[in-house]
């Protein structure tokens, strides 16, 4: 039935969209195209993308339900700089190439990536996830462009909560190849990639938002967005 509302709701939502609104408005820039990768149920992505109408807001995911509840959220918002999603597998060693058709598709031409989103995922993704995150977002990045990861991290010089070491044990119970990621694994995998740590701002619920910059270079410039095509 074309009526029903496919929009998904996650809890989490609620709960965190405030507080990594308030980091993004101090570290996205002006112009230019966010990428969001594993945009789940759609939420963050329409809500953004109302928060930032000077910046193209690309979602992205893997399967088939999340892709369908973000178009739907993007139905409802109405939002002009939010795009349709794609379909991305980060663990494929071309999904970077994927996001650059996608980009053709709009009619964006020479256009850039000026910052990467990923919330809450690499603690339910294999390490290969996070692997083809880091190498893929240091391909697709402009010129100090950003990439920003929210979640519960593991941090070698501070003690980890109950709460987080608890959820911890359950995602690996669930799934072995799951489970709550040191941030120096995770920033080793990024700095091998080129991407150098920028910041890393403490969050509700014992969590991290964690900020990566690739490499300054005069040998691109910023050419502004386009509309949809749709």
């Amino acid at each position: 039935m074309s009526n029903v509302d496919q929009r998904q709701y996650a809890a989490a939502f609620q709960r965190n969209c405030q507080p990594i609104l308030a980091v993004l408005k101090q570290e996205l820039p002006q112009q230019g195209i966010v990428l969001e990768i594993a945009s789940g149920t759609g939420e963050h992505a329409a809500f953004f993308a109302s928060q930032f109408p000077h910046l193209g807001w690309l979602p992205s995911d893997q399967t088939h339900p999340q892709l369908t509840s973000i178009l739907a959220w993007r139905h409802q918002t109405h939002a002009a700089n939010l795009y349709q999603p794609i379909a991305v597998d980060i663990c494929q060693p071309n999904w970077s190439e994927i996001v650059v058709q996608a980009l053709d598709h709009y009619g964006l031409e020479r256009s850039e990536i000026v910052a990467i989103i990923n919330i809450n995922m690499i603690h339910i993704a294999p390490w290969q996830a996070t692997e083809g995150l880091m190498a893929g977002s240091a391909r697709l990045l402009s010129p100090q462009g950003l990439l920003y990861l929210y979640g519960p991290f593991i941090q070698a010089d501070q003690p980890t909560a109950p709460s987080n070491l608890a959820f911890d044990q359950s995602l690996r119970n669930r799934n072995p190849k799951w489970g709550i990621r040191t941030l120096e694994e995770v920033n080793h995998f990024a700095t091998q990639n080129g991407l150098s740590l920028k910041q890393t701002v403490a969050m509700p619920a014992n969590n991290l938002s964690v900020i990566w910059q690739s490499p300054a270079s005069t040998s691109l410039s910023k050419q502004p967005i386009g509309q949809d095509k749709d």
